[in-house]
């Protein structure tokens, strides 16, 4: 039975609580005060001992504060489960060794988007009895502005329109639906799409749309790519073919609670301090609904045409508009009922809205507004507010008549990154991918990250990114410094008390647990939630800061933009199960080529030629 309260894990070695691939790197640690190795084994499910050694002495971890010992068992390669390592005393929780270790993490990390969808009934068919609830929000589909003051003392004027907004996915522990989340969420999955099309065909997921000959993935996608649509401002209004920033309610509501199927929006703005409300069109969402529109049109070009149109024809109108305000920033929330989203700078929305609308179209005034933007070819670190990877992404990775010579320079960069990430990587004691300290949905940001990871191995059949990607999920299922499987339903001590209103696991008074696959925004350096509070984590190291409570809001959230990289890590990592360190299946036969270099040999054999000239004519001299 669920506990109220974080569940007390104790000391023992860190491991992925899921399992490790048979071939590969298999890296486990042990927090232990101890200057010696120490001696360690590798126990199968019978308690028989099958691979031995010595620990290697690491020392201290600066992130955590734990002095680490290593354990590379990367030679066993037997498949079987209830493996176990025991290190100095300390004993591990139980693994599997087996190329399915994420064959399901994918389909559940995605039926995620399905649970929290608004607007439509969340059926028994297709979650079970314990997640089965009513259509949230169903008044969504008549919202209008809001008009009134902010904390700040400004005016906000209200609008002479209402939108349907109905349906969509809400964004977190909370019922706000934001643009700028909801684009980046529904790009990774798009984007996963174009990487892996034959992964989730029709009938994969326990969705309504099974059986209407599209893929799942594609129908998941689509809930939200319709209510991205929805969001922008009609023809005819002020700032025409811009995109409302988000709609939520001026107040938030209580935890935990079910999603209300009705409320009062107040469009007669006669309530005061309550109703749910569109907020002013920004720069930036208008930018997200270009790329993701952009993305959308070339998807769906051979599926359904017509909506392919559809989001051409917004995306294009979103571009025009977007470059007539190009300034238009998300303003301080009225109430208290979502987060501001705020973005200072859209030069990365304008690149990457740009790299979508070129890769789409071809049209050559998205060329060179891409050629001229001072963020083409970034490679960086990206979420919902840093986005010109995005762009990087899709321009390597997708077929496109990107000139050569660029063409080269972005898929450099991509790879000067990576190794860059791989030597931060190297230096931290349990492998985290993160440059610089633990932010706000750090989760989400590490598996950000190992998408990069993984396009570099795609570049390059390089398999030390693919160990990145391998070992950046090692840290997500509980191969780090609090010994926590930050993935619901996954590991020997999974989270189990997210910040979500629903899945608040109160299950005597109808609040489930969270469904398996939900990913927590996890340890955050400056967690500043009561609950951090009240578990005084500010006084542990920045990765151990992190509980797993309802109130913890700042560390134990769920969020679509976190569970999105989740899915997409999860499917690549199952599709390249069987990859080993010999092999090199992630590149073509030119990047493998590439990869020897070859002019070594050439200037070799010059040598030996030249040589063999040479001793020739003096031999010649001498004899004749």
């Amino acid at each position: 039975e669920p506990t109220p309260t974080p569940i007390p894990i104790p000391a023992q070695v860190s491991v992925n609580q899921v399992g490790y691939f048979p071939k590969g790197e298999k890296i486990v640690s042990s927090a232990q005060n101890s200057s010696d190795p120490l001696d360690w084994k590798l126990l199968d499910s019978s308690g028989e001992v099958v691979l031995s050694g010595k620990t290697t002495v690491l020392g201290e971890d600066a992130a955590s504060g734990d002095f680490l010992h290593e354990i590379d068992f990367s030679a066993y390669e037997t498949p079987g489960s209830g493996y176990q390592i025991i290190a100095g005393g300390l004993e591990s929780a139980t693994f599997a060794i087996s190329e399915d270790i994420y064959s399901q993490l994918k389909y559940d990390a995605l039926a995620y988007f399905y649970h929290n969808r608004s607007g439509t009934p969340i059926s028994v068919q297709y979650v079970g009895a314990n997640w089965a609830r009513p259509a949230g929000h169903i008044t969504d589909d008549d919202v209008t502005c809001y008009k009134g003051d902010d904390p700040d003392g400004n005016s906000w004027p209200g609008c002479d329109y209402s939108l349907d907004v109905a349906g969509g996915w809400y964004d977190a522990g909370d019922f706000g639906k934001y643009v700028v989340n909801g684009g980046i969420s529904t790009w990774i999955l798009l984007n996963l799409y174009e990487r892996f099309p034959q992964v989730y065909t029709d009938g994969t997921l326990q969705i309504p749309e099974q059986g209407n000959g599209v893929p799942d993935l594609l129908d998941e996608a689509r809930w939200e790519m319709e209510f991205l649509l929805s969001m922008q401002v009609p023809q005819g209004q002020p700032k025409a073919g811009m995109v409302h920033h988000k709609i939520h309610d001026l107040t938030w509501e209580p935890m935990p609670k079910v999603p209300p199927m009705k409320v009062d929006n107040d469009n007669e703005h006669e309530m005061g301090g309550a109703g749910r409300y569109l907020y002013p069109p920004s720069t930036a969402a208008t930018l997200n609904l270009a790329a993701t529109g952009a993305q959308c049109a070339r998807i769906w070009e051979d599926i359904d045409a017509e909506f392919a149109a559809t989001c051409l024809s917004a995306a294009e109108t979103a571009w025009e508009a977007a470059l007539a305000n190009p300034i238009i920033y998300a303003g301080n929330t009225p109430g208290d009922g979502g987060g501001n989203y705020e973005d200072g700078n859209v030069a990365d929305e304008f690149y990457w809205a740009a790299a979508e609308l070129f890769v789409t179209t071809g049209n050559e005034t998205y060329l060179d507004y891409l050629l001229e933007s001072d963020r083409f070819g970034e490679v960086d670190q990206f979420d919902w507010g840093s986005t010109a990877s995005l762009g990087t992404i899709t321009l390597v990775s997708t077929d496109n008549d990107l000139p050569e010579k660029q063409a080269k320079q972005l898929k450099e960069n991509v790879l000067a990154f990576a190794d860059e990430m791989l030597a931060i990587q190297k230096r931290d004691g349990y492998s985290v991918l993160i440059d610089g300290e633990y932010p706000w949905g750090s989760n989400g940001l590490i598996l950000d990250n190992t998408i990069l990871m993984a396009l570099a191995y795609d570049l390059s059949g390089d398999v030390r990114y693919l160990d990145s990607v391998r070992l950046s999920m090692d840290y997500i299922l509980g191969h780090n410094p609090l010994n926590k499987s930050y993935v619901s339903g996954y590991g020997t001590y999974p989270m189990q008390h997210p910040h979500h209103r629903f899945w608040a696991n109160d299950p005597a008074n109808g609040y489930p647990p969270p469904p398996p696959g939900a990913v927590a925004g996890g340890a955050n350096a400056t967690a500043d939630d009561p609950a951090a509070a009240n578990a005084n984590l500010s006084a542990y190291a920045p990765s151990k800061r992190y509980v797993d409570e309802i109130g913890s809001y700042s560390t134990n959230e769920v969020t679509i933009n976190w569970n999105a990289p989740l899915v997409w890590v999860a499917t690549y990592l199952d599709a390249e199960s069987e990859a080993s360190p010999s092999e090199t299946s992630g590149a073509t036969p030119s990047d493998q080529a590439a990869t020897f270099p070859y002019w070594v040999l050439l200037i070799v054999a010059a040598i030996v030629i030249l040589g063999v000239v040479v001793w020739a004519t003096l031999f010649r001299r001498k004899t004749g």
